[in-house]
């Protein structure tokens, strides 16, 4: 009996030991969200204000921001059109709310998902359009750090299409800034949605919940965000009198501290920002009109240390893993194009190399360089084809490097 009763007692405290030491793990690996912001003069590049800008946090809905990226992209280069009808997939039909309640198999538009997308920030529209843009989830996301990477936010990472939880989904106030002034500067027409505060759909009116947007002067969006694992979070965009400036807010404890934060930090940095006419970047109503020379692009800070490639498949990371990079060639030809502005010369060198060999081969008059531009907070590197003889020859090469999730922007060539 005392045998029995030592070995019930040990068994017990077994599984006591055992029970707390899974408490301890399941406590230490749960995602407790920290703060971070950043306030960036869109005019200049200029840092206004930051706090752990480049520590790493869970982006939740402000995901979209990319998923609406790629939607204008693809309604740009031809592959979408705003009437054309999206099938809901079980993948999206799935997801838990907020959604506009689509079932599977059934037809909603481009036009609807973008709207349900910003206003509403559906979670099955996101993921049905990712999964019609690329096939699958998994393919989607890597599509989406790949597209992150030539952007310049180098420490975002995607895993799905609306920002619902995953342990290895996460960005920085930095990569959000950056991403935010990717919209506004490539697709500024389409920007102008994140405006909108509600739209009907299937005949009942759909409301916005970006409530500071309706309260404060000059804001035009862009985008909310909440999960337990993220915190509240939020983009804001304000452009006042030729001040135009970039928030990022993450991981506020309610929506309203959130809210309080940014309005906070807006109207301490509104004024330092620098004024002009008009915002350069409002100014480009035709996107192949911008002259890039004399704006620089959303990268304000000199990283040292490798880009975190984390959970991406090979082929994205493929595109900036170290080679021999081709020499520069100067320029030459009427017309250039853009299609990435990175932290280093050689990643820029690399990016070049891929984007010729998968989209541009058929082009053999071109050449490419890299331009090295230096502001007060950052030094980049601008990945460039020249030698294009006319308009259209730039325009079909940026259309096959879109086809292939390149980044492209026509300049005309002033040198």
């Amino acid at each position: 009996m005392g045998n029995l009763s030592r070995s019930l007692r040990n068994n017990f405290l077994t599984k006591a030991i055992l029970a707390f030491a899974f408490n301890i793990i399941l406590y230490a690996t749960q995602v407790h969200a920290g703060y971070a912001q950043l306030i960036i003069d869109a005019n200049t590049g200029k840092v206004l204000s930051s706090e752990n800008a480049d520590v790493l946090n869970r982006p939740a809905s402000l995901t979209k921001m990319m998923t609406l990226y790629m939607t204008f992209e693809a309604l740009h280069d031809g592959r979408l059109t705003w009437d054309k009808r999206i099938t809901m997939t079980k993948n999206g039909a799935a997801t838990i709310p907020t959604k506009l309640g689509v079932p599977a198999g059934k037809n909603f538009t481009v036009r609807e998902a973008v709207l349900g997308m910003i206003v509403k920030s559906a979670n099955d529209a996101a993921e049905a359009m990712g999964d019609h843009l690329a096939g699958s989830e998994a393919k989607f996301a890597d599509a989406m750090t790949r597209k992150a990477r030539q952007l310049g936010m180098s420490r975002t990472t995607f895993r799905n299409a609306s920002g619902l939880p995953n342990s290895r989904q996460v960005t920085t106030a930095r990569d959000m800034a950056t991403l935010a002034v990717a919209l506004m500067r490539d697709y500024p027409k389409e920007y102008a949605l994140f405006s909108e505060r509600s739209f009907v759909f299937r005949g009942r009116e759909i409301a916005g919940h970006n409530n500071l947007m309706y309260r404060y002067k000059g804001m035009d969006g862009i985008k909310t965000g909440y999960t337990n694992a993220s915190g509240f979070n939020l983009v804001s965009a304000v452009n006042d009198n030729g001040r135009h400036v970039v928030g990022v807010v993450l991981g506020g404890k309610t929506a309203r501290s959130r809210d309080a934060r940014m309005a906070a930090l807006l109207d301490a940095a509104m004024p330092a920002a620098s004024l002009r006419g008009r915002s350069a970047i409002a100014q480009a109503s035709v996107l192949d009109d911008l002259d890039l020379s004399n704006i620089p692009l959303p990268i304000s800070a000199d990283r040292t240390g490798a880009i975190e490639m984390a959970s991406v498949s090979a082929d994205v990371t493929g595109s900036i893993q170290a080679t021999d990079a081709m020499p520069v060639a100067g320029n030459s030809g009427g017309w250039e194009i853009q299609i990435a502005a990175t932290d280093s010369d050689k990643a820029a060198k690399i990016l070049l190399s891929k984007a010729q060999s998968d989209a541009l081969a058929g082009f053999s008059e071109i050449s490419s360089y890299t331009q090295r531009i230096k502001s007060n907070v950052a030094t980049l590197y601008r990945a460039r084809f020249t030698g294009f003889d006319s308009r259209s020859s730039a325009a079909s090469a940026c259309k096959a490097l879109k086809s292939h999730s390149y980044s492209c922007l026509m300049l005309p060539n002033k040198g």
